[in-house]
């Protein structure tokens, strides 16, 4: 009998390492979020303190561009939130893995909806991050200007045409 618990135990572990390799990569994708977070928070920092010492003619500048990083800000923050949320779900997954099997109970709607949640939050995290990366551009284009622009532009007049078209 002893050994087939054991064997179960085995199975359950074999299930398991895929909610654990989630929590790996998720903490990755957490450690890239909290120094993108810091490096938003520097730079906030930085333009508040030159906003304090420029002229009122180049204030509107400053203050557009600190718009834009405290929404940055945000959207990191919910993004580390929903990332952290999913850790949690794939570690409650495991132990649910494990109660589930050490006290013979059959709950797949426990496990599929844990999977489910982490997935969900792991889905919205990366939305939130697109969206930052996106108000990033944004941020770019304001500090850098025209010639961030003639780049753009650049860019869009070299990119083949269909065949056919003018």
């Amino acid at each position: 009998m002893a050994a087939t618990e054991t064997s179960q135990l085995v199975t359950v572990l074999q299930t398991a390492i895929g909610p654990v390799v989630v929590v790996s990569g998720v903490g990755l994708l957490l450690l890239t979020m909290t120094n993108r977070l810091g490096r938003i928070v520097d730079r906030s920092r930085a333009l508040a303190q030159q906003a304090r010492e420029v002229s009122a003619t180049e204030k509107p500048g400053l203050e557009a561009q600190l718009r834009i990083l405290g929404q940055r800000a945000e959207l990191v923050r919910r993004a580390i939130a929903l990332a952290a949320f999913c850790v949690l779900f794939a570690a409650f997954l495991v132990i649910s893995l494990f109660l589930t099997a050490l006290f013979g109970a059959d709950l797949p709607w426990l496990i599929g909806g844990l999977f489910i949640l982490s997935m969900l939050c792991l889905i919205a995290s990366l939305v939130e991050f697109i969206r930052d990366i996106n108000q990033s551009l944004q941020a770019t284009a304001l500090e850098v200007g025209e010639p961030w622009e003639r780049h753009k532009t650049r860019r869009k007049d070299s990119q083949p045409r269909e065949p056919g078209r003018s």
